[in-house]
């Protein structure tokens, strides 16, 4: 308390000073309307700027939360794209009918992928724990990746599309001419679609999907674009090379594919194994 005292004697000179400045600011400020003006929106100016900061903090902080709820809304809407009918089988629908869905869609995020070998595989988040089994179609937002092959309690491997031993069947998105979709093992950027009649009506730019004749993946899933054909006169079909709209050396977050109905016509087709 005595150090508190000798403090305030000596430096009493300024204290006043400050004490009577503090004052006479705020009479200037109370009795001019410009000054009031002035002074208010400097301050709201250094709050405003303090809680921007703290906002972008938040947010950045907050960011994987986001993100989580993000793709779980595109998971929504992914699985409710797949399983709207076909515009040429069926009348249009609402989005918010599908209850009883063909097609299940979970999330994933890639562990590792490999690219640059002739038969690439890719680890998964996710297995028999996450309801996921063997034969399930994987897939990103920009188009199809690959083939679940084996599975563990929490991991899955899948067969890549870049793989020589991938077989898809694939389509003329305007029509229904189909092929078979294999890699080469050379560029990963660009597949082979083999077996496409010599009437279907191939144009350098047209897009390829998924044909949707497997239990696998579900019919126009995007997988590229014509970049390049020839015709074999000798045998009457097209080879045509597929430029991917995914860039198969950057994958994270994907998403697997479920036919709900898939054990019912595998039973079908193979009535031996009831």
């Amino acid at each position: 308390m005595q150090q508190i005292i000798i403090f305030l004697i000596k430096n009493k000179t300024g204290l006043v000073f400050i004490i009577l400045m503090t004052i006479a600011l705020g009479l200037t400020f109370k009795s001019h309307t410009y000054h009031n003006s002035k002074l208010v929106s400097s301050a709201n100016f250094i709050s405003g700027t303090v809680l921007g900061s703290s906002e972008n903090v938040h947010q950045y902080f907050d960011l994987k939360t986001q993100n989580e709820i993000l793709q779980k809304e595109n998971e929504n809407l992914r699985r409710k794209l797949l399983n709207i009918p076909s515009a040429k089988d069926s009348l249009p629908v609402e989005l918010e009918f599908i209850e009883d869905s063909l097609y299940k869609i979970t999330r994933s995020r890639v562990i590792s992928n490999h690219y640059d070998k002739i038969d690439n595989f890719l680890l998964i988040e996710g297995g028999t724990k996450d309801s996921i089994s063997k034969d399930l179609g994987v897939i990103s937002s920009q188009g199809i990746v690959g083939i679940i092959q084996d599975v563990s309690p929490k991991y899955s491997r899948v067969i890549s599309i870049l793989n020589t031993n991938t077989s898809i069947n694939a389509k003329l998105k305007k029509t229904y001419h189909f092929g078979t979709l294999t890699w080469d093992g050379k560029d990963p950027n660009i597949l082979s679609l083999i077996d496409v009649p010599r009437s279907a009506p191939v144009k350098l730019g047209d897009t390829i999907t998924t044909g949707g004749r497997s239990l696998v993946f579900p019919e126009n899933v995007p997988i590229g674009i014509i970049s390049d054909f020839q015709l074999d006169e000798n045998i009457g079909y097209f080879s045509i090379d597929v430029k991917l709209f995914n860039d198969m050396t950057n994958l994270k977050h994907i998403y697997i594919i479920e036919n709900s109905r898939k054990a019912e016509a595998l039973e079908l087709l193979n009535p031996d194994l009831r």
